[in-house]
């Protein structure tokens, strides 16, 4: 950490003193309620001589002149000014001089006015400390610089920070928009579970833990797809959940080891129909938030609009760095071709440990998706990447899947979903193998699903968004830890 908060010592001991003052003389420093009228953002709009008006909140400005003082307090949703007068506060006005900081939390009451300035202010009767802070806010509430004492000290940032507010009040109502969407729509929002006895449902490492009442390993879900699927089975037509997700990978401006992934899945459709109702959702989220099909993410702007493109995984691959991967069957014909193209992958890949699937989406990342700025769905993956996707009917080498990516960023992951126990088994043997090689982003066998699949799935298809790059992408963060409130840290030396 490089930014330095003030110094605290002496200023903690000032307001400790000042706490233990308020005890002797009998004044609790933390009362336990206070009634309010208005909230903070209500009470700035109303008219000169309501009251009697109460409101509360955090001092983040005080100023004395003698015999009156202004300050200005503040919450989530906004900011009012209060005036405290010595001729009708008396012994309560000398008490709030020597007593309160700048960052206490206060309830003031009184009558509404304006200032000469225009400022609407609470002229107070009644002044009331309700917290008293022991530390000072930082840089006299100019807030914090360093983007990991931000993240490390979140509710400091919110303060100070009316970016940050807006960015978190938007991601509600993203999610909020969503959610109403699927209902309209007829889905119904369940709940599946964070520990499971299988690492299933994406290619992805998992965290592992262990449960001391069982006394086995448990995987946390990287993906809560199997479930999902299960309860279609159950006879759920469409059913979809917000679910915080966990993948012990790589951290950098577009991944995250905790994230929130929100999948659906609908009875009878198929991947084309999914594909439209997603186009359709995602404008309808983009009028909804940003009032319109254009945004701008790091001075790039963004055209929702129109048709989105479409295209497939093999005529992507051929566009952009001319190998067809229909022709290299196996993992060892393909890693030959590209290294005679001379394509390097970022230093720590090892690919003589990769099965072809993940193989070919690193040569995706590496020369395909940084390109697309634009909304454009990617379709008919290879089958290697899709252990759980439906095979397409006229080219079995692929899935009948999509992805929606944007601005280089996978925002929707979706398919044809396999509904096959035979050839689900088949492929999760296929992915046993790859494990059994040294790929470790391969997928478990999961015989319980597969079970499941026996009885009877009806046809399926299924989605997966990152809410979290989804909020990036409207709100304009640079990294997705800016669009979560407290992202996970290393330990920081000052507080472990």
């Amino acid at each position: 950490m490089t930014e330095q908060l003030p110094d605290t010592n002496e200023q903690m001991r000032v307001r400790i003193d000042k706490t233990t003052a308020m005890r002797e003389r009998g004044v609790n420093p933390y009362p336990d309620r206070f009634s309010r009228t208005h909230r903070l953002h209500e009470a700035a709009v109303l008219p000169d001589g309501t009251g009697p008006v109460s409101v509360a909140g955090r001092i983040v400005a005080l100023r004395s002149f003698g015999k009156l003082a202004f300050g200005h307090l503040y919450d989530c949703d906004g900011k009012v000014q209060f005036a405290l007068q010595k001729n009708k506060l008396g012994p309560v006005f000398e008490a709030a001089m020597h007593e309160v900081d700048v960052g206490d939390f206060v309830g003031v009451t009184g009558t509404m006015m304006t200032t000469r300035t225009g400022e609407k202010t609470v002229d107070a009767d009644g002044f009331v400390l309700l917290s008293k802070t022991l530390r000072p806010l930082p840089e006299k509430f100019h807030g914090i610089a360093d983007p990991e004492l931000k993240l490390r000290r979140r509710y400091l940032d919110l303060i100070s920070s009316a970016e940050s507010r807006d960015r978190f009040k938007k991601r509600t109502l993203i999610i909020k928009t969503i959610r109403n969407f699927l209902d309209a729509n007829g889905f119904l929002e369940i709940d599946t579970p964070v520990l499971s006895n299988k690492a299933c449902g994406a290619l992805a490492r998992p965290f592992v833990t262990h449960n001391n009442a069982l006394d086995i390993d448990v995987y946390l879900r990287i993906a809560p797809e199997t479930y999902l699927k299960r309860a279609i089975a159950g006879g759920f037509d469409r059913v979809y959940e917000f679910a915080r997700s966990f993948r012990n990978e790589g951290v950098d401006a577009s991944h995250l080891p905790d994230f929130t992934l929100l999948e659906y899945y609908c009875a009878y459709w198929n991947y084309i129909d999914n594909m439209n109702f997603t186009e359709t959702l995602i404008k309808h989220l983009l009028q909804t938030v940003s009032g319109g099909l254009e945004l701008t993410y790091d001075n790039t702007k963004i055209d929702f609009g129109g048709d989105w493109p479409r295209i497939s995984f093999r005529d992507l691959l051929i566009r952009d760095c001319g190998i067809d991967i229909d022709a290299f069957p196996d993992r060892d014909s393909l890693a030959a071709e590209i290294a005679r193209r001379k394509i390097r992958f970022e230093a720590g890949v090892d690919i003589k440990k990769t099965g072809r699937g993940t193989l070919i989406d690193l040569l995706y990342k590496k020369v395909s998706r940084p390109q697309l700025i634009r909304p454009i769905f990617i379709t008919h993956h290879p089958l290697d990447l899709s252990p759980l996707a439906r095979t397409d009917d006229a080219n079995p080498a692929v899935a009948d899947r999509f992805q929606l990516v944007v601005n280089g960023w996978e925002i929707v992951n979706a398919y044809s979903e396999l509904v096959d126990p035979i050839d689900q088994a088949a492929r999760f043997r296929q992915q046993a193998d790859a494990r059994a090689m040294g790929d470790a982003d391969a997928m478990e066998v999961d015989n319980d699903f597969v079970l499941c699949m026996e009885y009877g799935m009806p046809p399926i298809s299924g989605w997966g968004m990152g809410i979290d790059r989804m909020v990036a992408l409207l709100t304009n963060a640079s990294t997705l830890r800016d669009t979560i409130l407290f992202p996970l840290l290393r330990p920081d030396a000052e507080t472990a």
